[in-house]
């Protein structure tokens, strides 16, 4: 098993989050909300547990593909080049899908699903993401020649680098850091629930394939931040659950495979008369 270096960020992880509390209460900002932190780092600490179970399983399975490699690229510096651009691009595919596919949304929402934004909002995790496959958007990298042991240590760094953007103490970076990289500018962007900001910025460490495939967004005004329809529960099971009992319930109504089909896989939002509206019939108003 590669090392667990989310484990090791977390003494880190607790540090900035006391040192952000810290100076939004000396400047009076009123950020953190101490039900909805907790529900966080329960969420967090939830997702940290399952992936005791999952991860394995996972690692299992791209050790199973590996041995179909096309090449076998190593472990040096060049492939491990390789592997961070290969994997960002990956992320940013899982994330759009993610916002676009509700099966892959039931799970994701849970990280929208705060109304503040502060560094405890990065530790809401799912609980379902590894068991309805999230890990299938990396398959061809270990199809390709990146070894399972790279694949994973990069999904954990691309996370624990994930962890700072999530605040709004730090403003706007310099232009050529913003450029290329994700910031709290670009992520508090995405975690907007503003009609402007739907469905942006879905970039792990790198902005670039935003910028590239049209999804970037600029932070012009200080976002509204959690869902369209937000759950109004600090109950971690409610959290984590609540978009896949909304798609049983719809799944129960269908009329038709069709609908069942569309209810599962097409834009969260979707329903046969129209009357709930996806981010794409939002925008086109």
């Amino acid at each position: 098993m590669p090392p667990n270096l989310i484990m090791y960020a977390i003494p880190g992880f607790v540090l900035l989050i006391l040192l952000e509390i810290t100076i939004t209460t000396i400047d009076h900002r009123n950020l953190y909300e101490p039900k909805d932190a907790l529900s966080s780092i329960a969420m967090g600490l939830g997702n940290v547990f399952i992936g005791l179970f999952t991860k394995g399983v996972i690692l299992g399975i791209y050790l199973f593909i590996y041995q179909y490699r096309f090449f076998t690229l190593g472990f040096t510096w060049w492939a491990w080049v390789l592997c961070f651009f290969a994997d960002d691009f990956s992320y940013y595919w899982f994330h759009r899908s993610s916002h676009t596919v509700r099966f892959f949304w039931a799970s994701h929402v849970i990280h929208h699903s705060s109304q503040k934004y502060t560094l405890a909002t990065a530790l809401r995790q799912n609980w379902t993401g590894n068991l309805t496959g999230t890990f299938l958007f990396w398959l061809w990298m270990p199809l390709v020649g990146f070894h399972p042991i790279m694949v994973l240590s990069m999904q954990a760094i691309s996370l624990i680098y994930q962890f700072w953007i999530h605040t709004e103490v730090i403003n706007k970076l310099p232009r050529p850091i913003e450029f290329i990289f994700n910031t709290p500018s670009h992520h508090r962007v995405h975690h907007g629930s503003d009609l402007d900001y739907l469905d942006r910025n879905h970039g792990g460490m790198l902005i670039i394939w935003d910028r590239m495939f049209g999804t970037f967004t600029p932070e012009k005004q200080r976002p509204m931040y959690g869902l369209t329809k937000n759950i109004h529960t600090y109950n971690p099971f409610r959290i984590a659950t609540h978009e896949w009992i909304d798609i049983w319930r719809d799944l129960r109504r269908a009329r038709s495979l069709r609908e069942a089909w569309h209810y599962l896989l097409d834009a969260p939002g979707w329903s046969p008369d129209g009357s709930r509206q996806t981010t794409k019939q939002l925008r086109g108003r």
